[in-house]
């Protein structure tokens, strides 16, 4: 009768964690599935459940001159804020790690305090700094604050694999005559790649993302999607807005897809 009573409870327990696992999937979900389904509503206001289905948001958005260009401006700085943030974030976590030198742990601690520090007081620290250098507002100055915040998720992922590895490979290559140079190149990089591209990875969504720094720091020609997002909601409502999110969450998947056959997820998880 124990065993029996005991086996009831153990299977009561699992159904109780495997339902309440279920909610929170289901709590997380519903509100992609909303802007997904409110996306395609032929209504010129948001609908949940939709009265019918329609491409006409899509087409505006792709019509809006604003939207391209906010589109074009991030895409751009991805594409300069990721490699910039890999290489640097790289080379800071090696030197971190592998140098010992004075004031070590006080340069660990200032280029992760984008982390520590709120975002508004940073992004008024930046618009200070650009615009005494004269480039707020420009590609570059946003570039250059969009780097601050993303870098310290590359030095502390690279930092992670740099870690977990076996010091004694590095010393084996160069007993036997490889610099530190082609050792770094040919010993290390191929075994903190998982951190380094889960630092491109983080860097990417947080230089796309970034709303806080951006807000203080654009112009009228260097607005980005998040900022475009921002003043859209403020001045109009209809769903637009769904629509540019219904293209991140398909470009989110697609880039989860392209992780899971590289290196797959769990490994990802793992390193972060």
């Amino acid at each position: 009768m124990a065993d029996v009573l005991h086996r009831l409870s153990l299977r009561l327990s699992r159904l109780t964690v495997t339902l309440a696992g279920i909610l929170v999937y289901l709590f997380l979900a519903l509100p992609v599935v909303v802007i997904v389904l409110s996306a395609f509503s032929p209504e010129p206001y948001p609908q949940f459940p939709p009265q019918g289905l329609s491409l006409r948001w899509f087409e505006a958005l792709l019509q809006d001159p604003a939207w391209i260009e906010s589109l074009w401006v991030s895409l751009l700085l991805l594409a300069i804020v990721t490699p910039l943030t890999v290489v640097l974030g790289t080379f800071a976590a090696w030197s971190l790690a592998r140098l010992n030198f004075r004031y070590r742990e006080a340069l660990q601690a200032f280029i992760l305090s984008p982390l520590m520090i709120p975002q508004v007081v940073l992004g008024i620290a930046l618009l200070y700094v650009l615009t005494a250098a004269g480039i707020a507002g420009t590609l570059s100055g946003l570039a250059i604050g969009h780097a601050v915040v993303a870098l310290p998720y590359v030095v502390r992922t690279v930092s992670v694999s740099l870690a977990v590895m076996d010091k004694r490979l590095e010393s084996v290559a160069m007993s036997l005559g490889a610099g530190r140079w082609y050792t770094f190149r040919t010993v290390t990089l191929p075994l903190i790649k998982p951190g380094i591209l889960a630092g491109a990875v983080f860097a990417s969504v947080t230089s796309f993302g970034e709303v806080s720094v951006s807000l203080f720091m654009t112009a009228p020609g260097t607005i980005t999607v998040p900022v475009q997002v921002f003043n859209y909601v403020d001045q109009t409502f209809d769903p637009t807005v769904n629509a540019i999110s219904v293209i991140f969450i398909v470009i989110a998947i697609l880039l989860l897809m392209v992780i899971e056959k590289t290196i797959g997820l769990v490994k990802l998880n793992q390193t972060g």
